[in-house]
């Protein structure tokens, strides 16, 4: 039995969609009420008890409100307990790298140290910025206004969310990537610059942006590590996805093409 947690979000989806496809046994994890799904909470242990129970791998994704390890660390907790395997967890590029005196990802390295300290069966997943990033700025291209680049001139190898998800379910299904960290990125380096007007093409409308920096109130890791993709910091592209998943990692366009109804339909 597979548990998937944030499996509301991009990725969570995609990893339900493709474990339904395949007839896999899973559980789907949120805090809602939802038919089928378990109701859980990370500020809740009992709460998380219950979504771990007689579960083998856990797909971790948290999405704090301000950067911290410790919802991944009570799931963690909740596992161990009760006789979990593997964790496959969803982290980010760059996570432990320094820049300018602190330490990019700092809560994703904490979860990922703690993880590792736990005993169980790991796979760590570190993509870049995800192609639907873009789909924040619907409202303002469908308005005609530029939307915020906080990237500035750099460049990062964007990633399609459903190569993130299909790389998870190899990982959660398989031996093979037991113990890895890996780079999951697209296969062409970008400026945000570059992605609008891939974008701008595919929908036959203008996609204009405005340059601008991340504003004060962003938690202070955020911003680092906003300084440090801005800095260069993940200009690089690895062959992580077409080697795992047996053909090539899907573009920036494509995933625009795929999803060109969702910037003409009003959000």
């Amino acid at each position: 039995m597979i548990l998937v947690t944030g499996a509301t979000g991009t990725i969570g989806s995609h990893v339900v969609r493709l474990l339904t496809e395949r007839g896999l046994p899973f559980r789907a994890m949120s805090r809602r009420e939802r038919a089928g799904w378990v109701r859980a909470d990370f500020d809740d242990p009992a709460s998380l008890a219950r979504a771990v129970a007689d579960v083998d791998t856990v797909f971790l994704l948290t999405v704090p409100p301000a950067p911290t390890a410790d919802h991944d660390i009570a799931l963690v907790a909740a596992a161990r307990a009760a006789g979990v395997r593997k964790i496959v967890k969803l982290s980010a590029i760059g996570s432990g790298e320094r820049f300018d005196g602190k330490t990019v990802g700092a809560w994703h390295l904490a979860a990922e140290e703690a993880i590792e300290a736990s005993g169980l069966v790991w796979t760590m997943l570190r993509p870049p910025s995800f192609a639907s990033n873009f789909l924040w700025f619907r409202a303002l291209i469908q308005a005609g206004q530029p939307i915020p680049n906080l990237a500035g001139d750099s460049r990062q190898a964007i990633v399609d969310p459903r190569d993130v998800a299909a790389f998870a379910v190899a990982a959660m299904t398989g031996h093979a990537h037991d113990g890895q960290r890996y780079d999951l990125t697209g296969p062409e380096l970008l400026t945000f610059a570059e992605q609008a007007a891939i974008l701008e093409g595919v929908l036959e409308r203008p996609v204009r942006i405005t340059d601008t920096h991340a504003p004060d109130r962003l938690p202070a890791g955020v911003s680092t590590g906003i300084g440090w993709a801005r800095a260069g910091g993940a200009a690089y592209v690895t062959d992580h996805v077409p080697q795992v998943l047996g053909r090539p990692a899907g573009t920036f366009e494509r995933w625009a093409r795929d999803h060109r109804e969702a910037f003409e339909a009003m959000p």
